[in-house]
């Protein structure tokens, strides 16, 4: 090669890889709305229970039903599809999630009645389940697509971007909904306009993004995600299994129940309100969980509780007083500690698997906090029909305060003893570190969504 033709490849070679970075930039960026918006959808029907119910005449458990049939979807997605963008690639599984959405946005807009409403739900759990490890890993990958020499494995920008997206897409979700119930026409059908047109461009947009994932050559037989767990790691595992349930439990009656709290016990009956007060939580649960990535998770679990459980007890004191206010700062304390718990118990869980089994043990902690978002909710939802609310609440609270102080301590005894790591060492070698990062561009480490 001469040298004027190696002068004149150079700069072709240098606008070639302005042009990639560029490209990557801009589906990273898109890759965050729809990730964002997808996971927004999901809480949209949180402030509309109320009009539901007051149009249906549903009763409390009903509307606690059609919150937890989600979980189906998600669950069922999640161990179908929640890890095959490994093989097919991230657009392949990320493009149809986001498509599935409009589907639901569309039999929530034409079948309004409860049969729609709970088909509805169960679609966008599939949606969901497909969606946030997806999304997850495709962030990771195309950040390392935009920065010269960026090393393999998921960057804390990355990392931070998604725990915006997944938490926050959850919390702004109901914020959007209430708002346009609030003050726009059509409360029962904008937000579902609104949501599904944005994620029907979106999809789009991630169309035209660019493809990261490599696809093996030949590509491995499906075969649904499993769900194992070692024999000598299962009191740690389900140590910090009953964590992550308890946290999402406290996730799960702000996108369900707080709504019919606010209007009935606290005679709050804006739908502004109601949006707002979860979008308090999930937020609050967004930036503990960011401003703590670089904490070791010993410290995380350590902090959650003192954040959880004064919070409870100021949401259960809220309501008996009753008070706003005191019950929106208990929301965003509840919010904050549950964020902290989910993630460390998340890395603990990861930390008592080999690499080679990690998905596996992974996927169990996720049912059992999946378990955990459906089925104390719809408990309360069947005991507000014989007590109290604000009754109901207190016993909730003390449950899941005694739950998670116990599984946090039972996990930090367990890494005490030295049969796992669970928090940094100086020598580089902490574990579960090791393992949460790998986790994050696992297709079956994140949180799909609440």
């Amino acid at each position: 090669m001469t040298a004027a033709t190696t002068a004149g490849t150079a700069p072709e070679h240098h606008a070639g890889l302005r042009r990639r970075r560029r490209h990557h930039s801009f589906g990273f960026w898109v890759a965050m709305l729809a990730f964002l918006v997808n996971m927004g959808f999901s809480a949209v029907p949180t402030p509309l229970y109320v009009l539901y119910q007051h149009r249906d005449h549903f009763s409390t458990i009903m509307i606690t039903v059609v919150y937890a049939v989600y979980a189906v979807g998600v669950i069922v997605s999640l161990f179908l599809g929640g890890h095959v963008s490994d093989w097919i690639g991230r657009k392949r599984v990320l493009v149809p999630a986001l498509l599935i959405d409009v589907v639901s946005a569309t039999i929530f807009l034409t079948e309004p009645s409860l049969p729609g409403l709970l088909v509805a739900r169960v679609v966008n759990g599939i949606s969901v389940g497909l969606t946030t490890a997806t999304a997850t890993a495709y962030l990771a990958e195309l950040h390392q697509g935009t920065v010269k020499g960026a090393p393999a494995g998921p960057t804390r920008k990355a990392q931070v971007v998604a725990t915006a997206a997944n938490l926050g897409g959850i919390g702004v979700g109901p914020l959007v909904a209430g708002l346009l119930a609030q003050y726009a026409p059509q409360p029962l059908h904008l937000s579902y306009v609104v949501f599904g047109a944005a994620l029907l461009l979106l999809a789009v947009l991630v169309a035209v993004a660019p493809e990261t994932a490599t696809r093996p050559d030949p590509a491995p037989p499906y075969r649904p995600q499993r769900m194992a767990v070692p024999a000598h790691a299962r009191r740690m595992f389900f140590a910090a299994t009953a964590a992550g349930l308890a946290a999402f439990a406290v996730f799960g009656v702000f996108n369900s129940l707080a709504p019919s709290f606010l209007a009935g016990t606290l005679h709050q009956s804006s739908h502004a309100v109601a949006g707002a007060v979860p979008f308090s939580a999930f937020a609050a649960g967004a930036v503990a969980q960011i401003a703590f990535s670089r904490a070791g998770l010993h410290l995380m679990l350590r902090v959650a509780p003192l954040l959880l459980v004064p919070g409870l007890a100021l949401l259960a004191a809220g309501m008996w007083l009753p008070n706003l206010t005191v019950f929106v700062v208990g929301g965003v304390l509840s919010g904050a500690g549950g964020g902290l718990a989910f993630r460390g118990a998340l890395g603990a869980a990861g930390a008592t698997a080999p690499p080679e089994s990690r998905a596996e043990v992974l996927a169990g902690y996720f049912l059992g906090a999946y378990i955990g978002l459906s089925v104390p909710v719809v408990g309360l939802g069947v005991a507000t029909q014989y007590v109290a609310a604000r009754t109901v609440m207190l016993v909730f609270v003390v449950i899941v305060a005694v739950a998670l102080v116990l599984s946090t301590r039972m996990v930090r005894g367990a890494a005490a003893s030295g049969s796992f790591v669970v928090t940094g060492s100086p020598s580089g070698t902490e574990r579960a570190a090791d393992t949460e990062q790998a986790g994050e561009a696992d297709p079956a480490s994140r949180t799909p969504g609440r």
